[in-house]
């Protein structure tokens, strides 16, 4: 009898204790939320904080340029696709600066070899260089290059990835741009091709 009621409360001390357990989290485990951060930078929403200084040192902060107008943000590179895709960009640039925008391009490169191909191109917009990749962590990509047309204000209109040598892709950008500043949209690949025939 004494035997019984020994292995009956031994059963349920054990039992108890294997409740227990299961019913606590795991130490280690997240809330399913948590497994995939979602990002913060997306279109529609308010660009992040950003600051770099430029060749000179002077700082550049993308929160003083939104409150001033409409800026382009391209993190790029000198390889042969961005090569052949800058002189839109270029032109992109020249068709709106007048209209209040700012264009800003972000070399990975060493700053040697960025001021030697700035010289080389006769760059026409603000730029800088961030050989340590810095920008493409704050603004959450990895695509070289990644193009944000942001708002006055600071939202973000779109973000296009990718490289695109015929310039169709600064095109689309081109007409993004002139619904910001509302004004007639710049046929970027047209001015291109025309430059290239006065050669």
């Amino acid at each position: 009898m004494i035997r019984s009621l020994v292995l009956a409360s031994a059963v349920l001390f054990i039992t108890s204790i294997v409740v227990a357990e299961e019913a606590r989290p795991a130490a280690d485990s997240k809330p399913a939320a948590d497994a995939k951060t979602p990002k913060k930078v997306v279109e529609g929403k308010q660009a992040p904080e950003f600051k770099i200084k430029d060749a000179t040192g002077k700082e550049i902060n993308l929160a003083e340029l939104t409150a001033k107008g409409p800026v382009l943000v391209r993190l790029t590179c000198g390889c042969s696709g961005c090569d052949k895709e800058l002189a839109y960009f270029q032109a992109l640039h020249e068709g709106y600066k007048d209209a209040g925008l700012t264009s800003l391009a972000i070399f990975k490169e060493p700053d040697a070899k960025v001021a030697t191909y700035v010289k080389e191109k006769k760059l026409n917009m603000l730029y800088a260089v961030d050989s340590k990749g810095e920008a493409w962590g704050v603004f959450e990509t990895t695509a070289m290059p990644t193009n944000f047309l942001i708002a006055k204000g600071g939202k973000i209109i779109t973000i296009a990835p990718g490289c695109d040598p015929s310039g169709l892709l600064a095109k689309t950008l081109s007409e993004k741009v002139a619904k910001t500043v509302n004004k007639e949209a710049v046929d970027v690949q047209k001015k291109v091709a025309d430059a290239k025939d006065k050669k």
